[in-house]
């Protein structure tokens, strides 16, 4: 019978993180389809979701802004990478997946990321979680809610990366913090804390494939894992 533990690569990463919890920014490649050429920006690691029964499977967790070019790159071609050196530790982990974007259930690419649910295989988070009825909705409402003042409000800007109209003047009206409205509330902030909630997206990576260096330590090391049919990990030492 199967044992469905924590894999090694993602109990490291929580230990690095236990000492420097800063170590958080995380670059991200993705494929342009249109050219194609590889893109990577930097994100921040929020959270590893893991199913109730399969703890094996951790998910990780990032949020964006759905309107960023990523999200049909990945709505094109979800097989992405993340790249992740913690230098208090001196380890790298390179972690391969499939990407899904979840926006609002309002947003007309949500029926993607439904899609994607439904075509998840067996042995994945995506599937695992969507077996135990995983509220994704409450989910992307707390995570927009757990951001800063100041990041809440970045969700209110224009489409990034286009071009800026009206110059750093425009730039200086856009809202600098955004708190959560009351019932009383102004208009305005009602309407701009709508704005960035449908806006924010939250970001995640169902693991395949993960290469686990370890250079804090003499000899160095480095492992290969990888998700096996039935949902846990094997790994083979390889050369750092």
């Amino acid at each position: 019978m199967t044992t469905f533990v924590v894999p090694r690569w993602k109990t490291a990463i929580t230990e690095a993180l236990a000492d420097h919890e800063k170590a958080v920014v995380v670059q991200l490649a993705s494929i342009d389809p249109m050219t194609p050429v590889p893109h990577v920006r930097s994100l921040i690691f929020r959270e590893f979701i893991s199913p109730r029964s399969k703890p094996s499977l951790p998910l990780f967790l990032t949020t964006t802004d759905i309107r960023t070019p990523k999200i049909s790159q990945i709505i094109s071609n979800p097989h992405v990478e993340v790249a992740w050196w913690i230098e208090g530790t001196r380890e790298q982990f390179r972690i391969s997946g499939i990407a899904s974007a979840i926006p609002a259930p309002t947003n007309s690419l949500y029926k993607h990321f439904l899609l994607n649910v439904e075509l998840a295989v067996s042995n994945s988070a995506v599937a695992t979680l969507k077996d135990e009825h995983f509220d994704w909705e409450a989910k992307r409402k707390e995570s927009f809610k757990n951001m800063s003042a100041h990041m809440k409000a970045s969700w209110c800007r224009p489409t990034p990366g286009s071009p800026l109209e009206g110059g750093e003047e425009e730039a200086k009206k856009w809202p600098i913090r955004l708190e959560e409205p009351s019932e009383d509330g102004d208009e305005e902030t009602k309407r701009n804390w709508d704005t960035a909630l449908g806006n924010f997206a939250l970001l995640i990576v169902d693991p395949t494939d993960v290469d686990y260096v370890e250079l804090g330590v003499i000899p160095n090391r480095r492992t290969r894992f990888w998700r096996t049919s039935d949902g846990s990990w094997d790994s083979e030492a390889t050369v750092p």
